[in-house]
């Protein structure tokens, strides 16, 4: 099952965000986005006159902004949705679009639903016309286009005309650094998935010709731009409402981005990687003690994570995010009620290279980021059939069940928040940067590799030596750490090996064995439609 009738959401979780999305939403008017027409921005009846009649209509104009990672529409789990490109609303959803980008095509997971478009997610043999990756494209720009439009009606002279309080004002000053944070995340997103892509800031004029496409150089340095404008003027972590971005949640975004900046640019900064990984760990956050509890309903308590995407069972109901991970991973043998749910739905398994890595396979394997996560009876480690479900480990990381084993407060849609960035991968980050040659100290990148591991094994039993602390060895445990979280696509393009020949894994290519792709598929297509409607878009090479 994966649908169902439910009654609206009404406003983010408490600590979140406390705003009335639906309400506003609804107020907000703004209407879906069948295309990314960044002449009009979306389709929307937001005006100053009828939208800021009251001065808490910005941070409700923020929460939107927020909404738009979590949410699919103006109502409920579906309806009147943001996205047409995908006629299932459940799939528009933005973190269900970014994992599935991210994690199918890679050694880590497999899907065996044959939803359009959905199957070759599996086997990199995705075209230009493909619902995923339209639909992420649109939702990439949904966000820039709604970030742009408050960023437009908050500048002086707009709060000047509303005669805007000045404590008010002093809110807005911070909504505004949020707006672009959130704007730059979504253009990382961009660059990473397509390359060059078009650049749209609130300055574009609105029913101009349509937007140029930049050089992927030239959005990588307006996100670095942006990043740094605004660390100052956000608040430090634990001063803002969970689920904001704070100067944590930018340092570590500064960090991925320089990390992958070759990619991205051609020059390497991984010295800069590392001193943002550094800025991360000095910043109060400390590591969760039980790896399973930052996945599970309550995890917002936990000391690790950095920024997050809220879900809530009863608040922020949606068929993407945790609730797709959730119930998608499980099916089978499993008992819904043990991970809090009401069905299983049969959909996502561990590829065999994933759960290889732990101990060949064999569980339990000592590391508890797979004992106490896989589930592997009557299931078969390899992947012979992708739509046979007990082909593939079970890996339930998202649950929808408290750290004291308590279910969910809603059996259908999960409590489990999204962990979009945690203290752990900052870790892995300055480790990976050191060997790079971006600085830092020896020693004490193993001790933070190590560190992990002790944490996983539950003693140094899993400890490595200075000799095995290598790349490859860091890619491996990337997987082992970061499995499932919508890193992995990102990690093997950097490492140079999610296409070609060098890595082959199970399904890669379309085969059980796996087989070498071509290296164009490093980068995702620009959606064909996109390209009709803007003339001055060139397709990515190879498609």
């Amino acid at each position: 099952m994966r649908h169902a009738t439910l009654e609206k959401e009404t406003n983010m979780r408490t600590p979140t965000i406390k705003t009335t999305l639906l309400a506003f939403a609804l107020a907000l008017g703004v209407g879906a986005a069948g295309c990314t027409d960044l002449v009009v921005e979306p389709e929307s009846t937001v005006t100053g006159a009828n939208i800021f009649k009251q001065e808490s209509s910005y941070e409700q104009f923020l929460a939107k902004l927020y909404a738009g990672l979590a949410l699919t529409g103006q109502s409920g789990p579906d309806g009147s949705g943001d996205i047409q490109r995908i006629p299932d609303e459940g799939f528009s959803n933005y973190l269900r679009l970014y994992w599935v980008l991210q994690q199918l095509p890679t050694d880590e997971s497999v899907i065996g639903w044959g939803d359009p478009g959905l199957p070759e997610m599996n086997t990199q043999e995705w075209g230009s016309a493909n619902s995923w990756v339209g639909g992420m494209y649109s939702r990439v720009y949904f966000q820039v286009a709604m970030a742009n439009e408050f960023l437009r009606e908050t500048t002086d002279a707009k709060l000047d005309e509303r005669n805007v309080s000045s404590g008010t004002r002093a809110q807005i000053a911070t909504f505004r650094a949020e707006a672009r944070f959130l704007r730059a995340f979504s253009y990382w997103h961009g660059i990473d998935l397509f390359g060059a892509i078009p650049l749209v800031d609130e300055t574009f004029p609105i029913g101009a010709t349509p937007p140029q496409q930049a050089s992927r150089a030239d959005v990588y340095q307006f996100i670095v731009g942006e990043l740094t404008a605004i660390r100052s003027e956000l608040p430090s972590p634990g001063a803002a409402e969970y689920g904001r971005a704070d100067q944590g949640a930018v340092a570590m975004l500064l960090a991925k981005l320089y990390l992958n900046a070759e990619v991205y640019t051609g020059a390497p900064a991984y010295d800069q990687a590392l001193q943002e990984a550094q800025a991360v760990m000095n910043l109060g956050y400390s590591l969760d003690d039980d790896y399973r509890e930052m996945f599970l309903a309550d995890n917002h308590t936990s000391p690790e994570l950095v920024f997050t995407v809220p879900q809530d069972g009863q608040n922020t109901r949606t068929w993407g995010g945790t609730t797709f991970l959730a119930h998608a991973a499980t099916g089978g043998n499993m008992s819904a009620g043990d991970y809090g749910l009401d069905f299983t739905w049969w959909g996502l398994r561990a590829k065999p290279q994933l759960s290889m890595k732990f101990n060949g396979g064999v569980l339990p394997s000592g590391d508890a980021r797979a004992d106490d996560i896989f589930f592997t009876d009557g299931q078969n480690i390899q992947v012979s059939s992708l739509g046979d479900w007990f082909q593939g480990y079970a890996a339930p990381k998202y649950q929808n069940v408290t750290s004291t084993g308590q279910q969910g407060s809603n059996l259908t849609h999960v409590d489990v928040d999204y962990p979009v960035f945690r203290l752990g991968e900052a870790y892995l980050i300055y480790a990976e940067a050191h060997l790079r040659g971006g600085g830092g100290d020896a020693a004490t990148a193993l001790s933070l590799v190590n560190e992990l591991r002790e944490r996983a094994y539950g003693d140094d039993s899993g400890d490595i030596s200075a000799a095995e602390l290598t790349l490859d060895f860091i890619l491996d445990e990337r997987s082992r750490e970061l499995y499932w979280e919508g890193h992995r696509r990102t990690d093997l393009v950097r490492f140079g090996v999610f296409t070609g020949g060098s890595y082959i894994w199970s399904w890669k290519g379309g085969t059980q064995d796996g087989r070498a792709t071509q290296d164009f598929r490093d980068l995702y297509p620009l959606p064909a439609s996109e390209l009709l409607a803007n003339p001055n878009l060139t397709q990515n090479t190879g498609y």
